[in-house]
């Protein structure tokens, strides 16, 4: 599998859709802790997939995948909690758990293939 760019990855795109989505859905939140957290998490997944295509060798791109696969696994846990705490509603839940369980099996696909 040859990227010219992480901006190619397919992958990275859907991670970057996610976190916009994340970071608006949470914009006017007043728990700025959670806030601050769902979006660290999410921008991490796709930042992740960046620096470790940019470190050039493979080793070093599978382990920041794994790191973005534990990103993607914090945003679908606070998820939970943000649906359980009334944070969001179940139709925004389902749409952005689903969206990071895809980008999940996707990190998984990519790092089988290195």
């Amino acid at each position: 599998m040859k990227f010219d760019r992480f901006e190619d990855i397919i992958t990275w795109q859907k991670s970057k859709d996610l976190c916009k989505e994340i970071y608006l859905l949470f914009e006017n939140s007043k728990d700025y802790s959670f806030k601050d957290q769902i979006q660290r998490a999410s921008v991490s997944i796709m930042n992740n997939i960046a620096e470790g295509y940019e470190r050039h060798t493979n080793n070093e791109f599978k382990h920041f995948l794994y790191i973005s696969k534990g990103s993607c696994g914090e945003v679908r846990s606070m998820l939970i909690l943000a649906l359980e705490l009334g944070k969001i509603n179940k139709t925004d839940f389902d749409r952005l758990y689903k969206q990071s369980e895809d980008i999940s099996k996707m990190l998984s696909g990519l790092i089988k293939t290195l």
